[in-house]
């Protein structure tokens, strides 16, 4: 029997942290450079890399900048070599639609709509899609609270 699609919107601390314990590769959609590191889509993505995460830039703006974090930038989160574990997304709600064909297409095990970001037609569309998503959560936060890891490298 086929998985229903609201099976991939995830709300629970415990589907929250087994998320996080199978999480090693994280695009950031929407991350902001180092001239703009007091804003939370520059310091929480730092803080992922600092907690082990891999971190792939995806910017919106910025057509100048080829790094942050120190780490090349990829301009759709399609263009970000796979397999990604997760897509933590820093866009406003009201942006969210344009970006779900980008999202679907990367294929991402699960997409993460930062505190204060929620589209329940877009976040039906990935899980309809296969993907697990979360909304209107702050990824560091809920690390932070519930204390999973990146999973390990595979050798």
């Amino acid at each position: 029997m086929a998985r229903d699609w609201r099976e991939h919107l995830v709300a629970g601390d415990a589907e929250i942290r087994e998320l996080l314990a199978r999480t090693r590769r994280i695009a950031v959609l929407g991350i902001k450079p180092e001239s703009r590191s007091w804003k939370p889509a520059h310091y929480v993505p730092r803080y992922l890399l600092d907690a082990g995460f891999e971190v792939l830039p995806v910017p919106v703006y910025y057509p100048g900048i080829d790094t942050i974090l120190g780490k090349p930038v990829y301009r759709a989160v399609a263009d970000v070599p796979p397999p990604i574990d997760l897509v933590d997304v820093f866009r406003r709600s009201e942006d969210l639609p344009p970006h779900a064909e980008d999202l679907i297409r990367a294929a991402p095990s699960a997409v993460w709509f930062q505190a204060g970001i929620r589209d329940d037609d877009v976040a039906e569309e990935l899980a309809r899609a296969g993907i697990t998503v979360v909304q209107d959560r702050c990824l560091m936060v809920e690390h932070r609270r519930l204390q999973a890891g990146p999973a390990p490298a595979e050798p």
